[in-house]
């Protein structure tokens, strides 16, 4: 259930997200949650969305495919077959997130891009008083967080999966408390 700032922050996330995504890609949705909202804002963009998570309802609706999957070894998707992968605050929440990010990369059609937002060790003391004390996002989103991420973090592991250095660009927002990250394959 969406507490008081959840659609505020989801909303900075899809913005930053979008102007990333080039119109006709094919995009999938990596941890795309119940309602596949990143997708459902890009469908007048995109000629086709995929959207995997754990909790989301198998189906087809007009161009986006919803598949139910849990995230942590493997995606059941073909290699080299989509545009851009969009991986928007779900990393911190895999217990080995190295594994997915080089299923990524296997998927990602050559020069295709990942998208990336996880939180900085600078919010987690913020992100626990507005779960844990004001209540005013989702405690067990909170509660479920593996880790949090500085630049060099994430840079290893997007190297670890395969990705180049030069190819991948990181900037923080949200007052430092995200890091947004876009890496080419």
């Amino acid at each position: 259930m969406d507490r008081l700032l959840d659609p505020l922050l989801r909303f900075l996330r899809v913005r930053r997200v979008r102007s990333y995504i080039s119109r006709g890609a094919v995009v999938l949705d990596v941890g795309c949650g119940f309602k596949a909202r990143l997708l459902r804002s890009l469908l007048p963009l995109i000629s086709k969305g995929i959207g995997i998570d754990m909790d989301v309802p198998e189906g087809e609706e007009g161009n986006i495919t919803l598949k139910k999957g849990l995230l942590e070894k493997t995606l059941d998707q073909e290699t080299s077959s989509v545009d851009v992968v969009t991986l928007t605050a779900v990393l911190e929440h895999l217990q080995y997130p190295e594994d997915i990010l080089k299923e990524i990369y296997r998927v990602l059609r050559p020069g295709g891009t990942l998208i990336i937002t996880v939180p900085t060790w600078a919010a987690r003391p913020v992100l626990e008083v507005l779960a844990y004390k004001l209540h005013v996002i989702e405690e067990g989103e909170i509660r479920d967080h593996k880790r949090y991420f500085w630049k060099r973090d994430l840079s290893r592991m997007l190297v670890s999966a395969g990705f180049k250095t030069e190819h991948i660009t990181q900037a923080y927002f949200e007052a430092g408390f995200n890091l947004f990250a876009v890496a080419k394959k």
